[in-house]
């Protein structure tokens, strides 16, 4: 952290008089006819007067509750002095990816939830500042960086998602070679095939990456790595790389074992939300498909993608969009603002219900979905309490699209590719957290697949923990014969 005696004193009660900056957003009539961000970009006297409502706490909560640890008072003073780069460069230090975080990160109950602001006021809006300065370094100050020296080492990066991308960007910039592999045709992962345009510009992620491109980084789409074919983490090894990153996430959707669910028009999240937001030549041809807007569409699960689906159901056209969650509004653990756009944007909630089964037409395409009532009993494992089916309170609801958006898993074929990885029931990778280092020499892991669907940031934060420990075991690695660099 900066040292917050560094900087001259400040007024903390003239600043807590400083009225919150309105944020402006698109309104819900006309952004539900278009796919740009909600938010409207900010303007540089918006963002500095905003930065000064920050009062410069010397305990600074809003950076212990950053899984990134990020030094927001020394951001944000710099930014109210009108240096948005030199804010830019202070995320930098503790995230590779600030222009996402600052775009999808739940602030509310990290960074602005703990901001003493907001004990007063509204808190300082952390999360637009944070995307507004690294939007603003990428326009008007670039990274120039020369190529660094390269060292002979060759690093596969398994997984183009958020910690792919912040392994690859931090080994490369020691000089080492980095390929990253990836199952989609093109790099991202959730960036990409996973968030919407309307929370996040493809044009943001393919900037970022055209400055990765200038680093010994090379990109390889449409491999997998696994079991099920193509390479196995064993054949990178074998092949030469002295490190391997695992990286792949947790990309696997759950599914519903329930009769009907075969029927066309039901299908995976991802899947629904890749073909309705990522252009064609992206996607794999088997994806390539037009989407088809269903007039009735049935969204259920009560996540964060639940809600990106059911956004992006209202924008394809469907003239009713209903989601429904198992549990209530209480329970759901996404944010609080993604439900209060949907609710802006037409979606319908339908609480406390759970499907029974799928109802098809005679041309095997869903009609109909059969739900249940459901009532809440005594907390499970997550610590919310349990839904139980009431008997005889079956009702239906038309639909002729239903998206499936339950929560996802890690794809356990990845860990299982490679002798000595050692992953748990459900997949997920186990390291040591320290390092990132699995219980095979050289081989480390980070993000999703060594958590479980989890945060932008807590990927962040996993890689540069697992990059850390490969610079220093790459450092300490005899050098690669030229025979197996070749």
């Amino acid at each position: 952290m900066a040292q917050i005696h560094d900087r001259p004193s400040v007024d903390r009660k003239a600043r807590l008089t400083i009225p919150a900056q309105t944020i402006r957003k698109q309104d819900p009539s006309v952004r539900v006819l278009n796919w740009r961000e909600v938010y409207l970009p900010l303007d540089i006297e918006m963002a500095k007067v905003e930065a000064e409502r920050c009062i410069q706490c010397p305990a600074a909560p809003c950076q212990v509750a950053c899984p990134a640890g990020n030094d927001i008072p020394a951001a944000l003073w710099k930014l109210e002095h009108g240096d948005p780069v030199g804010a830019a460069d202070v995320f930098h230090e503790t995230s590779n990816l600030p222009e996402m975080c600052g775009r999808l990160c739940p602030q509310e109950r990290l960074c602005e939830g703990h901001c003493v602001v907001g004990k007063h006021a509204k808190p300082v809006a952390i999360g637009r500042l944070e995307a507004f300065v690294a939007d603003w370094q990428r326009v008007h100050a670039p990274a120039a960086a020369p190529a660094p020296p390269p060292t002979g080492k060759r690093v596969a990066v398994v997984g183009a998602g958020p910690a792919g991308l912040v392994v690859a960007e931090e080994l490369a910039k020691l000089g080492h070679a980095i390929t990253v592999f990836d199952a989609w045709p093109s790099p991202g992962g959730v960036l990409r095939y996973g968030i919407p345009s309307f929370k996040l510009e493809k044009r943001v992620l393919d900037e970022r990456l055209a400055e990765l491109r200038r680093l010994p980084i090379r990109f390889i789409g449409d491999t997998s790595i696994g079991t099920r074919g193509g390479k196995t983490v064993d054949d990178l090894l074998a092949e030469g790389y002295d490190a391997v990153f695992l990286g792949h996430g947790a990309g696997v959707g759950n599914e519903l074992q329930i009769e009907g669910v075969g029927l066309a028009g039901i299908m995976q999240a991802t899947e629904f939300l890749s073909r309705a937001n990522v252009a064609p030549q992206d996607l794999p041809p088997r994806m390539r498909t037009p989407l088809q807007p269903g007039r009735r569409t049935v969204i259920i699960g009560g996540g964060d993608t639940s809600m990106d689906c059911a956004r992006t159901a209202v924008r394809l056209g469907a003239e009713e969009v209903s989601l429904v969650y198992r549990r209530t509004g209480q329970e759901m653990v996404g944010r609080e603002e993604e439900r209060k756009h949907a609710r802006e944007e037409g979606v319908r909630f339908e609480f406390l219900a759970a499907p029974v089964r799928f109802l098809g037409d005679d041309a095997g395409h869903v009609r109909a979905v059969r739900f249940e009532r459901m009532e809440l009993g005594p907390p499970d494992e997550s610590g919310r309490r349990r839904p139980s089916p009431i008997p005889g309170s079956e009702f239906t609801v038309e639909a002729d699209a239903v998206v499936l958006a339950i929560g996802y898993g890690v794809d356990e074929q990845v860990a299982a590719s490679a002798a000595g990885v050692l992953a748990d029931r459900y997949g997920v990778v186990l390291v040591d957290r320290a390092s990132g280092e699995t219980d095979r020499p050289g081989v480390f892991a980070g993000g999703d697949n060594i958590n479980g669907a989890d945060l932008v940031v807590t990927a962040i934060r996993d890689a540069r923990i697992a990059a850390r420990a490969m610079r220093a075991y790459l450092e300490q690695a005899a050098p690669v014969s030229t025979a197996a660099a070749t």
